[in-house]
């Protein structure tokens, strides 16, 4: 069954180094997956047109963990320039007419129930962006109206879509668990 409403397609950044880590977060096991397929099967769950994923440190050993999934890899480059190049590069690669929906891999508590959560709240008003709330951030995974393409497109080097946010007027989901992130060895334990 298709929902009514405007549809998304939902971006994945998964091309980071994770220098901080020392290891590629892509590929930690949590409860038994990869982050990577993780937060593939987590972003499908949100029934998106498509979902389109940023690869690029590891690229083949990362592809290998979502090869039977039904998503498009879109191998970034230039990804040491960091996530505002691969997210620029996922927008450019999705559909006009859509809704984006930008989430990591860095995030072990991000569940399908969220990220169908922000799409239903974004379907509310979809001029309108809607992003997650967490330790007083509003950041990622957030969905972004089709007109903030451009916006989206033109970010560069490590500075994500947070600034944008932050300077607007979106609807927050509130997600506590979300504040919790890896990317240092000691957040593993």
């Amino acid at each position: 069954m298709v929902e009514a409403g405007p549809t998304h397609v939902a971006l994945l950044l998964a091309a980071g180094g994770s220098r901080r880590l020392g290891q590629a977060k892509q590929r930690i096991h949590i409860d038994g997956l990869p982050l990577l397929r993780r937060m593939a099967l987590a972003a499908l769950a949100s029934a998106p047109r498509e979902l389109l994923v940023a690869l690029g440190a590891a690229a083949d050993e990362c592809h290998a963990l979502i090869a039977d999934l039904p998503l498009r890899v879109i191998e970034v480059p230039d990804w040491t320039r960091g996530m505002g190049a691969s997210l620029a590069a996922l927008v450019q690669s999705a559909p006009a007419d859509c809704g984006l929906l930008a989430l990591g891999v860095d995030q072990p508590a991000l569940d399908a129930a969220h990220l169908r959560a922000l799409v239903a709240r974004w379907r509310c008003d979809p001029r309108r962006p809607v992003a997650s709330g967490y330790a007083g951030i509003v950041g990622t995974p957030a969905l972004f109206p089709p007109g903030w393409r451009a916006r989206l497109a033109g970010l560069d080097g490590d500075v994500g879509a947070r600034m944008l946010l932050r300077a607007s007027d979106c609807a927050i989901l509130d997600a506590p668990a979300l504040a919790f992130d890896i990317d240092r060895p000691e957040d593993l334990s």
